[in-house]
This record gives structure tokens, sequence and C-alpha cells, in this order.
């Protein structure tokens, strides 16, 4: 990685402006598949989950709330936090699904 900004220093001092061009390319590609692309990624799987909810799954919000959904609308949903309490949520607001392994793994 060092190597490639020296590179990228010694082309910029005045050399061939197409390996400016190309290095910036490669920085780049870089910058997307460690940074950029991950993050869409994780995005793209915390909707699959938010779409995924059935009556009966433990969650956490965002907001660090444990509570079991109660119901589920079209962007909102119930959740039940203790007996006869209940919150509604936006979807957006559901940070994790909770599996048995996850439960089993907190013990």
């Amino acid at each position: 990685m060092t190597n490639t900004f020296l590179t990228l220093a010694q082309a910029a001092q005045g050399g061939d402006p197409m390996k400016t061009i190309i290095m910036f390319g490669i920085l780049f590609v870089v910058m997307w598949v460690v940074m950029i692309r991950p993050q869409q990624k994780r995005q793209k799987a915390l909707k699959a989950k938010q779409s995924s909810l059935k009556v009966g799954d433990k969650v956490i919000t965002i907001g660090g709330m444990h509570a079991a959904v109660n119901s589920i609308g079209d962007t909102t949903v119930s959740l039940r936090i203790a007996d006869n309490t209940f919150v509604k949520y936006d979807r957006s607001a559901i940070a994790t699904v909770v599996t048995n392994k996850d439960e089993k793994a907190a013990k």
C-alpha cells in the first residue's frame, strides 16, 4: 500500500499524466473494495432481515431495547416489551433479529 502512494507521488511530480490517472483509478477501486462494498452488503442483509420479520421473532432495536414482535404493518412493527406492554416502531428501527444461537452465546 505504501508503494502505491510513493508511485502516486512520483507520478504527480512530473511524469506521464496517464500514470497519475491510472494510480487514482487503482486507489478508487481499492477504497471501494475495502470500504463501500462491505457496507452495502451489511445494509442489504439488514433490509432482508427487516422485511422477513415474523410474529414472535425476538429483536433488538437500534436503541438497544430487547423485545418480541407482536404484529407487523407495512412500515411499522408492534413490539411486546413486557406482559401487556406494547410499543410501535418503524421497521427500520430493528437492528438485529435474535436467533437461538445468539441467545445461547449470551448465556
